[in-house]
């Protein structure tokens, strides 16, 4: 259900006082025009988007999009922790293990949803600004990376981790991944490595980083704006304004992780192959606590996930942003027909003994014709959930 915040914006709406997924409040310039305002509240879980939320979020974007009124729209997490920790993909497990049909009725529904809506957002015409506070992974990482606005503060954690649970970095990331220097992008989806603040802006996940506790600031900043009837105007004015807002953050904010190993990592992806790739992040030693991370990450991870991974980098290049959307649909319904996403997720979330038994545990296993299958489409094109994007 659909409900507005019952206090001021101002507050700092913690915790799951009311059931509802996602709130929703306006709030007024001092110009009388009005700022949508967007709470994903489901602090306990780490704000995790069900099917729920995704349809609540498409059909007001779908609305303050056409009121004329609305100059901007805000969206941020409930709690400290999180902005979004990605999606519920033990829901999603649930419901693939109680059916057997291909493809899957609930998994085709649910990732059509939330990439039709995350289309909307890199789309949107109106400024959208996440405040990225904490950790986005996955499906948030879908909400922010397409915003018009994204502002990270020194507690963001930017993960796409889906290699532990037999998956791939979707949510646009075969478009946004590709926009990345020295292939950092194919090196984040192979191995899950967190990105902090500064890394965000390296690779274009995040525009500003604001104060940690700067949200109050940032709404009175907001209501106080000369906002204007043209949407490109509000774009230049909320840059400026967030401009501004970063030039006075005095909170301590840590060195890029990226910068730091951005030649390690041009070296690692330029040997010519993931066969290669692969043999030297299990052999090699790494001094660097974040490389090391990443290394044992991606030896940990589904050796399937890794394959398609490198191969949605050759097949993604030249794709149009709709093009990749319609591509990680037939992606992500083939991974739900294959075992690894089900074991994934009930090594890490289910029964939690973080000893996932892959289906085929080597690279070596994973065949060029094997990892073709994932990206058969199960639908006539004309038939495909997302062909009018």
């Amino acid at each position: 259900m659909e409900k507005r915040l019952s206090r001021p914006p101002e507050a700092d709406t913690q915790g799951d006082t009311m059931n509802d997924a996602v709130l929703f409040d306006e709030i007024t310039t001092a110009g009388g025009q009005r700022i949508g305002v967007v709470l994903l509240n489901a602090e306990k879980s780490l704000n995790a988007l069900n099917l729920e939320m995704i349809k609540l979020l498409d059909a007001r974007l779908s609305i303050w999009d056409r009121d004329d009124g609305i100059v901007a729209v805000l969206l941020r997490g409930s709690g400290d922790k999180a902005f979004c920790a990605g999606g519920d993909v033990r829901a999603m497990r649930e419901a693939i293990v109680a059916n057997d049909q291909y493809p899957d009725a609930f998994a085709s529904d649910f990732f059509a949803r939330e990439y039709a809506l995350d289309y909307r957002i890199h789309t949107w015409r109106k400024p959208l600004l996440v405040w990225g506070n904490g950790i986005v992974m996955g499906g948030g990482l879908g909400l922010m990376a397409g915003a018009s606005h994204r502002v990270a503060t020194a507690s963001t954690r930017i993960a796409m981790p889906e290699i532990a649970i037999g998956l791939y970095p979707d949510v646009g990331a075969s478009w946004f991944l590709q926009r990345m220097p020295a292939k950092c992008g194919l090196f984040l989806g192979l191995t899950g490595a967190a990105l902090n603040a500064r890394d965000a802006l390296l690779v274009n996940l995040a525009d500003h980083i604001l104060p940690q506790d700067g949200w109050p600031t940032l709404l009175t900043q907001l209501q106080q704006a000369d906002w204007q009837a043209d949407a490109a105007a509000n774009h230049a004015l909320l840059t400026a304004l967030l401009g501004e807002l970063e030039a006075g953050n005095g909170d301590s904010v840590a060195d890029s992780n990226v910068a730091r190993n951005l030649p390690a990592i041009h070296a690692l992806l330029n040997q010519g192959s993931l066969t290669a790739f692969d043999a030297a992040l299990r052999r090699q030693t790494f001094d660097d606590p974040w490389l090391a991370a990443a290394a044992q990450s991606y030896r940990a991870g589904c050796p399937t996930s890794a394959a398609v991974t490198w191969e949605i980098f050759q097949r993604a290049k030249h794709l149009s942003l709709a093009e990749a959307f319609r591509l990680e649909l037939v992606l992500s319904v083939n991974f739900c027909a294959a075992p690894d996403f089900r074991e994934g997720v009930r090594a890490l979330l289910v029964d939690k003994d973080r000893q996932p038994r892959w289906a085929r545990p080597l690279l070596a296993d994973v065949d060029a014709g094997y990892v073709a299958q994932h990206f058969a489409p199960p639908w006539r094109p004309q038939d495909h959930p997302l062909a009018t994007l």
